[in-house]
């Protein structure tokens, strides 16, 4: 239990349910959660429903919730055009599922190809993790190289070969990077085949490639670091061109950036066209989905081989092609009817016009609004973001990578979030914001008069 001194003390005091339901679930689930991120001290919020841009929690407790399951909901909780979506299409498939192909995967790929400058064909998968999965394997499959570079503090998923140096120490501005785990388990043959890199520092990143450039597959990369940390144009535009003179392919990992800085994420949003891109959360309107498009003739490598029987028919072009020259690729739910029902209707929802100008002029107001409330408490400190998701930054210096974060003021961030919890404003401590058609102006003023009492909660409890 914590004590008065503990900045989660008040909200022990109304969430008795979330504590006990947790308690109850480490009987069973280890730590008590499914997925690690969902824990934060004492104990995870236990929520019970959601409407629009609110939540109740299993106490009754209400909150405007900034989390969206992490950015996925970009039309907010229980939007009716995606349930009206997933019923008619159960009703008219009469099943939840196929297992075979069907119409709304071509309608789906054919949607984003024509949305994505990077995409010629698609393939769908189940999670955004599997997403960026398939993504290096196809570059690897395609260069033949054994390495991969990633960017420091950049998430891709939970696995062995992007789970490194996601969360770093600190490191002077005059030393690179270095790979180093995030979790047990994780094999040394991925630190070894692993290269990190120094986001928004192009000569950093630079002097590296000169290095190991021959050897990577891949450099992938968050376009829009954590979703909140622009990329600098030069440097964007400088990593394009060293991909390309190392032959090393540009993988964009865009699960967090898809439709939530434009209908063409972060590619459409700054003209900087990837061989391959990962997309997930917001693709699938509320359910579980990934997908991966690129360039037609590396995407073409996962096709299923020719029958036997074809082959001769087929001509040279594919002569001979066994088993063993394709690059395997499958899953039982990918291409969920479902979710892709979801996943359509929530973009034909974007798809109207001046949608993405009125989610971001709510998030630019929000965001003018903590600062100043900031200035006036006498706490330096700013947001920073692109589109509707940003985070909060206490400092005043620039932040153009995880580096910047790490030098903040995490403790009191943490302090203040734990304050907004007991205020109604759902986010996960340390986390961004991320909003959506639901956050109407009239949320957001409730939510400013909300951060207001937190920060000065905050400031009288120091």
């Amino acid at each position: 239990m914590a004590t008065s001194a503990h900045p989660v003390h008040p909200l022990v005091g109304k969430t008795a349910g979330s504590a006990e339901l947790h308690e109850e679930a480490a009987n069973y689930l280890p730590g008590g959660v499914t997925a690690n991120i969902k824990y934060f001290d004492p104990y995870p919020i236990a929520m019970e429903s959601a409407n629009g841009a609110r939540m109740r929690d299993v106490d009754g407790n209400q909150y405007i919730d900034y989390n969206l399951c992490y950015g996925a909901l970009m039309l907010g909780h229980g939007d009716p055009r995606v349930k009206k979506a997933v019923l008619e299409q159960m009703n008219r498939m009469g099943t939840t599922v196929l297992g075979t192909p069907h119409r709304l995967e071509v309608d789906m790929a054919r949607t984003l190809v024509g949305l994505y400058p990077g995409i010629d064909t698609v393939r769908f998968t189940n999670s955004g993790l599997e997403a960026t999965l398939l993504a290096i394997r196809l570059a690897m499959a395609w260069t033949g190289r054994p390495k991969l570079a990633k960017f420091e503090g950049h998430y891709h998923g939970g696995y062995d070969q992007v789970l490194i140096s996601v969360n770093p120490d600190r490191r002077s501005a005059d030393q690179l990077p270095s790979a180093h785990p995030d979790s047990m388990g994780i094999p040394d043959y991925y630190l070894e085949n692993t290269v990190v890199l120094p986001f928004n520092d192009l000569d950093g990143t630079e002097e590296i490639l000169r290095r190991h450039g021959h050897e990577l597959a891949a450099v992938i990369i968050e376009p829009v670091q954590g979703g909140f940390i622009p990329p600098k144009m030069e440097f964007l535009k400088g990593l394009r061109e060293l991909t390309r003179a190392c032959g090393a392919l540009l993988i964009f990992d865009e699960v967090k950036t898809g439709f939530r800085v434009g209908l063409s994420g972060a590619q459409g949003r700054y003209g900087v066209i990837p061989d391959l891109t990962a997309l997930g959360k917001v693709l699938g309107g509320g359910f579980p989905v990934g997908a991966v498009g690129g360039r037609k003739e590396i995407m073409d490598i996962c096709a299923p081989p020719p029958r036997a029987a074809d082959i001769l028919s087929i001509g040279s072009q594919r002569k001979g092609r066994a088993a063993s020259d394709t690059l395997f690729h499958s899953g039982t739910y990918n291409g969920h009817p479902t979710v892709l029902a979801a996943g359509m209707a929530t973009i034909e929802a974007l798809r109207r016009p001046g949608v993405y100008a009125e989610v971001e002029k709510a998030t630019g107001a929000l965001r003018a609004g903590m600062e100043e409330i900031l200035r006036r408490n006498g706490i330096p400190g700013q947001t920073v973001g692109v589109g509707s998701i940003f985070n909060l930054v206490l400092g005043e210096g620039p932040v153009s990578q995880v580096q910047d974060i790490l030098r903040s003021e995490l403790t009191l961030r943490r302090r203040i979030d734990y304050a907004l919890l007991d205020q109604g404003i759902y986010v996960k401590p340390l986390n961004r914001f991320s909003l959506s058609t639901a956050h109407t102006p009239d949320v957001i003023e409730e939510t400013l008069d909300r951060f207001e009492r937190g920060v000065k909660l905050t400031i009288k409890g120091r």
